[in-house]
């Protein structure tokens, strides 16, 4: 009998310590990524999954002693769908973060989901300066439309322009582009004599740039989301705008990375402001940069991979903090992070929990064949100017 109660016991033990394996095998450190991966903003979901596998690759597949996956889901720029993924991913995926959300609308639309279940949002792309405010549980590695356009008001008037119209999508950032730029380059002497607002859904520049050129400005002021600068530049150039001498600057959104070398000669002398640039001469940024073409079939890295790979970088090193845990200590972590990205010096400010980061003042340049965006001018240390005081 003793020997018999001896096995038993030693099955017993066996078995709640093939049990106690599985658990441990299962324990998992869930990143639940929402991103466009079709339709007109695919280039934003694939440039930030992209990002976020190489950080993966270059960092490890374990972090807080857990296993990290990865589940990508495409939102396809569709609000309501990129809330009910969210819901999905919290409820029934588990997920200890959500991030992404390549449009304002998509991460405005998940931020109470983000609320209700204390899990941390990371924005990798949208820049509409209020995001943040949506829920005190989003942390966001992009940047925001004020940051840029504010630099690009105080660098225009001291560089011979002094009329512009601006022309913006019409969404929150367009909006948030137009107000900011509006403001300060009115506060440092110029003139705004238009602004124009473009419908989002198939946008045609084309009536709006012969008002452009009717009203003959210094310049036309710019913002358009990530990937639609091609047709715009198509358009400006169609339209001789550049032979009737009208400058064309803005965000640097227009003149993206990933889509320059197509937009041709005419892009050659935009001048734009912006937290990144492929050609960021830094020893950081040559590293990722080469890694990311080498990864991607010499795909260039544009401003959205650099957000989602910060973006991975912050989750990382909250889940190392905590040992993957909960979503209020996880917050905790990610607030106040100071590192050095391929953008530059960069840090999550623990107020706000807003991204602080040098913007560049950039001119398109041919180098070796090559279109890039040349930084020539720097402001460092840039805050959201459209946070409350």
């Amino acid at each position: 009998m003793t020997n018999k109660r001896a096995l038993i016991v030693s099955a017993l033990v066996s078995a709640v310590l093939c049990t106690t394996g599985v658990a441990i095998a299962q324990d998992k450190f869930k990143i639940g990524l929402i991103l466009p991966m079709t339709g007109p903003f695919a280039s934003t979901g694939k440039q930030i999954e992209a990002a976020a596998r190489l950080y993966m690759a270059q960092n490890g597949e374990t972090v807080g002693g857990k296993k990290v996956e990865l589940i990508v889901k495409d939102d396809t720029s569709a609000p309501d769908v990129t809330k009910r993924i969210a819901q999905e991913l919290v409820v029934n995926d588990k997920v200890n973060v959500l991030a992404g959300f390549g449009l304002t609308p998509l991460a405005l639309a998940t931020a109470p989901i983000a609320t209700q279940s204390k899990t941390p949002l990371v924005v990798m792309a949208a820049a509409t300066s209020s995001i943040t405010e949506a829920s005190p549980f989003i942390i966001r590695t992009s940047f925001t439309l004020p940051q840029a356009s504010v630099s690009m008001a105080d660098w225009a008037p001291n560089n011979g322009i002094k009329k512009v119209v601006t022309l913006v999508s019409d969404y929150g950032p367009g909006i948030d582009a137009e107000k900011y730029f509006k403001d300060r380059f009115l506060f440092n002497g110029g003139q705004v004599v238009d602004t124009l607002r473009v419908p989002m859904r198939n946008p045609d520049f084309a009536p709006f740039l012969q008002k452009v050129r009717d009203l003959k400005p210094d310049a036309m002021f710019v913002f358009v989301p990530s990937g639609a600068g091609a047709a715009l530049m198509k358009q400006y150039a169609e339209r001789g705008m550049d032979k009737a001498g009208i400058k064309l600057i803005g965000t640097g959104d227009i003149t993206d990375d990933d889509i320059l070398n197509g937009m041709g000669e005419v892009a050659v002398g935009v001048v734009t402001s912006h937290h990144y640039s492929t050609s960021h001469n830094s020893a950081v940024n040559k590293k990722f940069v080469a890694a990311f073409e080498k990864a991607n079939a010499g795909l260039r890295p544009n401003f959205m991979a650099v957000g989602g790979y910060d973006g991975m970088r912050v989750i990382y090193e909250a889940a190392k903090a905590t040992k993957g845990g909960s979503g209020e200590e996880l917050l905790a972590a990610m607030k106040g992070q100071i590192f050095e990205s391929p953008r530059g010096p960069m840090f999550i400010d623990a107020q706000t929990r807003d991204v602080v980061h040098n913007i560049y003042i950039r001119k398109v340049e041919k180098v070796n064949g090559q279109l890039y965006n040349q930084e020539f001018e720097t402001l460092k240390d840039v805050k959201d100017p459209g946070k409350k005081k």
